[in-house]
């Protein structure tokens, strides 16, 4: 008889004693890993993706830099100097290349990069050993083309760290920008651009265009990192924005991450079940999150955030040396704003605004507006057609006796919005149709030791564009899942029932992110999916022992190339890891 993973580590504990009280109710959590649970050589630490190993025409470092105790000091801020003799008419990409080691014992952290207030990049750290360990990361940045360009602006980045006599881990961070002729490169999460930046053809230029004329930041002022701190479901940050009135295109990047206590807001029960059981906990408001964008008041846009995992959460056992899915490369978000410039094309100014529906504290959100210009026009025309943004429909189940019971939440939103803008270009319409349907079950069992999470999640979308004679210019689709599931057990040590804090943990994790974009000449599909299982014992938030094993299938496939690659990973250490450039599977 065949045994699943996650059984036979319940196989492994028959000695385990059930808990006398609530104290061990099981809810996902932060912990950190003592150096003697560590490889005691220097490891490199990774985030499996697609990076061709293409040389570089040129490179400039940008930042280096050491963030030790950090924590409630303003960001490293140095002017930036752009690299012009890296700048040629054969650069047709541009990758950034994050580079970092640390040594000790130290949490994980949230970063990020910006560039004038745009954001560049967001990542998290990895928990060091003290051996040291050390990852790299490299990110498309082409689209950032115009922005990089300019000399005038200051390279900020925010890494809050602690370091004292228990945290001696300081991160070493290098930024380096890289240069490539090469037309070939992918970047993480399926994202691709225009194949030349001279290269507009009437049937890709939607799904990629020519970096932005003008990017503009909806970020705060700076002094604490340029991404606003939602903290209550009721915080809408804003800045006001006047944009050029010869604007013909405008694409809103949002760029979200969640910590605190909704750092795992997809297992968080409702209030209702916290305070029935008194439970000493600020993780509620339930399993839904929806970060939304308005211009002036008005909803524009919404997305339901891809769950990240930290490399501290859940049982960091699973996450060295390879990392979970978006922790070194946190994804964000488009969202094609054109059908609403006729709002905006007036020369004032008007405030975007940022909020995530039921947010509890924190959220860390901001966004990068990317803007197009009419370069033969002083001014351009738009008018709204179509715009069906009917409010998100939620429905909430709950059903509990004492700690055990079952949650489920089910949303979904079908939106509709068309314009046109009036450029020397012509009468373009462009028409936008997407939907999403999201499924989160949770289920406690045994006096709440036992936590089922199970997450569906799936969105939609599809863009056409039309001439002012009726022709199709761009016809794209793009389909999202995010599954996810986890499955926690809490148990006593047979041997320690005099200590409270001291309890095993055993873990199951599985998620993945699935993308398939059809429409011009490039479509591609990404398969990305990680399962975890493991046992860890635990006191307080420290891990005193366990063993962990994590396995990963990565799939990039589009018209041109194809990439797989299976990573296996067992305590600490790759033991198994095969790629390929021949596929089975097709578009």
């Amino acid at each position: 008889m065949k045994m699943n993973t996650f059984m036979y580590f319940l196989f492994l504990f028959p000695l385990l004693t059930q808990p006398t009280s609530s104290t061990l109710f099981s809810h996902l959590d932060h912990f950190t890993l003592p150096p003697y649970l560590r490889n005691p050589q220097p490891q490199e630490y990774l985030e499996v993706t697609y990076s061709p190993p293409l040389t570089p025409s040129c490179s400039h470092q940008i930042l280096n830099h050491s963030f030790a105790n950090t924590i409630n000091s303003p960001p490293h801020s140095t002017p930036y100097s752009s690299p012009s003799h890296c700048f040629s008419s054969s650069s047709s990409r541009i990758l950034l290349h994050f580079h970092a080691t640390c040594k000790g014992e130290q949490y994980d952290r949230i970063a990020a990069l910006w560039l004038g207030g745009v954001e560049l990049f967001r990542t998290s750290t990895a928990e060091p050993t003290n051996a040291g360990i050390f990852w790299n990361v490299r990110k498309d940045v082409t689209k950032y083309y115009s922005l990089l360009l300019r000399s005038d602006l200051n390279l900020t980045m925010m890494l809050e760290n602690i370091v004292d006599d228990e945290y001696t881990g300081v991160y070493h961070v290098s930024v380096t920008l890289l240069f490539y002729t090469d037309d070939a490169v992918r970047v993480p999460f399926g994202r691709s651009f225009s194949r030349s930046l001279k290269d507009e053809s009437e049937s890709g230029f939607y799904e990629s265009p020519p970096p932005a004329d003008l990017i503009v930041p909806i970020s705060s002022d700076g002094k604490r990192g340029f991404w606003f701190m939602v903290e209550t479901e009721n915080d809408l940050h804003s800045r006001t924005v006047q944009i050029p009135q010869n604007t013909h295109r405008a694409v809103l990047e949002l760029c979200v991450s969640f910590h605190g206590n909704d750092e795992f807001w997809y297992s968080n029960p409702p209030n209702s079940y916290i305070t029935a059981n008194g439970l000493d906990t600020g993780r509620g408001n339930g399993a839904y999150r929806e970060v939304y964008v308005t211009i002036d008041g008005e909803v524009v846009g919404s997305e339901v955030p891809f769950p990240v995992i930290f490399t501290g959460g859940i049982n960091p056992l699973f996450w060295e040396p390879v990392v979970a899915i978006g922790a070194f490369n946190l994804p964000s978000y488009d969202m094609d704003l054109t059908p609403f410039l006729g709002k905006i094309l007036d020369g004032k100014e008007h405030s975007f605004g940022i909020g995530v529906v039921n947010g509890i504290s924190y959220w860390l959100v901001n966004a990068n507006l990317h803007l197009w210009l009419d370069h033969e026009s002083s001014v351009v025309y738009g008018n709204r057609v179509i715009h069906q943004n009917p409010e998100t429909s939620i429905e909430r189940i709950e059903e509990f006796s004492g700690l055990d019971g079952e949650f489920e939440v089910e949303a979904d939103k079908e939106t509709q919005i068309a314009g046109w803008v009036a450029s020397c270009a012509g009468n373009i319409t462009t028409t936008i149709s997407q939907g999403f349907t999201f499924k989160n079950l949770i289920k406690f069992h045994n006096n709440g030791t036992y936590k089922m999470v199970k997450q569906r999640f799936m969105a939609k979308k599809k863009v056409k564009v039309v001439n002012e004679r009726g022709e199709l210019v761009v016809k794209l689709k793009v389909k999202r899942k995010y599954p996810l599931r986890v499955i926690t057990l809490t148990q006593q040590p047979c041997c320690n029932k005099t200590n409270s804090d001291r309890y095993i943990l055993v873990t199951n994790v599985t998620h993945a992110f699935k993308e398939k974009c059809v429409g011009g000449l490039f479509s591609h599909l990404v398969s990305n999916v990680q399962d975890s299982n493991g046992w860890m014992e635990v006191e307080d938030h420290s891990v005193l022992s366990g063993e962990a094993t994590t396995k990963q299938n990565y799939s990039y496939i589009d018209g041109f190339s194809c990439y797989s690659q299976n990573v296996a990973a067992a305590d600490g250490r790759i033991v198994g890891d095969d790629s390929s450039f021949q596929c089975e599977n097709s578009l």
